[in-house]
């Protein structure tokens, strides 16, 4: 019988998990053909979510946990649950039904028949979201696109079914500054994407801020994209000219008005906060990727187990 890992990274999320299980049992019922292998990743839930695991277990073998021994966050969650999965096919879904389980049979074919070799899902709608969020979700996606090589689909989830190969290759990229959503399109293979609309969380609240999420752009910006290191560059030649321009201009008023007074403090003093504001910025821009090479140097696991089963 073929199998599926369903892999499934968790946060507080102890009213979820059943529900969750339930959902896609139903689901299982369509495709009775395969065999089920759940993998949830407790990423350092600090609620009853490893009890609610837990008592799943004791149902049916065919649900499995590997429990954090803190909160490594979602991407490393995602790379534990690559690295655990022993199916023919794994799927990546998120525990608040956020991502419907109704599709998978339709993923799942897609798959199967050879055609593609990862079926992903995107939200064409972001409704019940705060405007805000959505307009800065949506220059994102337009950022990127523009300043990378790797192209992402704009509302894409981490929802998918992806073949062993595209697993393996996954698992390949070890680095430990991980941006799931861009490696996801790094490694090629043939990709398509279902569009859904919005749905909103079955149970809990999200563990997901504003500026978690801001955070998390960033380092997808980082990870696939060397453009604001190039336009550091260029401010750095825009500026010289600049210097040069005015030093000429300054140097030809000296010697046609050898007695004026050169006046202009006060814009002097914007001028200089300027490139004061411009160098504090440019440096803080090559810090983060310094940064990110820094953490890679250190060569720390990406997660620390505390116990799986």
């Amino acid at each position: 019988m073929t199998k599926l890992s369903i892999i499934v990274p968790v946060f507080n999320e102890e009213e979820t998990v059943p529900i969750f299980y339930k959902a896609l049992e139903e689901v299982h019922q369509d495709l009775l053909d395969y065999e089920f292998e759940y993998w949830f990743i407790d990423d350092g839930s600090s609620d009853h979510t490893i009890q609610a695991i837990k008592t799943l277990k004791e149902q049916t073998d065919s649900v499995h946990y590997v429990a954090f021994s803190r909160n490594f966050g979602k991407e490393a969650a995602l790379y534990a649950g690559l690295q655990h999965a022993t199916g023919d096919y794994v799927v990546v879904m998120d525990v608040d039904l956020q991502d419907p389980p109704a599709l998978l049979p339709e993923m799942l074919e897609g798959v199967v028949s050879g055609e593609w070799d990862m079926v992903g899902t995107r939200r064409s709608t972001r409704a019940g979201e705060p405007p805000i969020r959505t307009f800065f979700s949506d220059m994102f996606y337009k950022l990127i696109n523009k300043i990378s090589d790797t192209h992402l689909v704009n509302g894409a989830r981490d929802y998918r079914v992806m073949t062993r190969q595209v697993v393996d290759a996954i698992l390949s990229m070890s680095e430990y500054n991980r941006f799931s959503k861009g490696i996801f399109s790094w490694v090629g293979f043939k990709q398509k994407y279902i569009a859904y609309e919005n749905v909103e969380r079955v149970a809990g609240t999200t563990s997901w801020s504003f500026w978690s999420l801001f955070k998390y752009s960033i380092e997808g910006i980082v990870a696939f994209s060397q453009a604001p290191l190039t336009a550091i560059a260029f401010l750095g030649v825009f500026s010289f000219i600049a210097s040069i321009v005015g030093a000429i201009g300054i140097f030809i008023r000296a010697i046609l008005v050898p007695n004026s007074a050169i006046g202009g403090w006060p814009s002097m003093v914007v001028i200089m906060l300027f490139m004061g504001g411009l160098q504090l910025l440019s440096l803080g821009v090559v810090g983060r990727y310094i940064a990110a090479i820094y953490l890679e140097s250190k060569k720390r696991p990406i997660y620390i187990e505390r116990e799986s089963k």
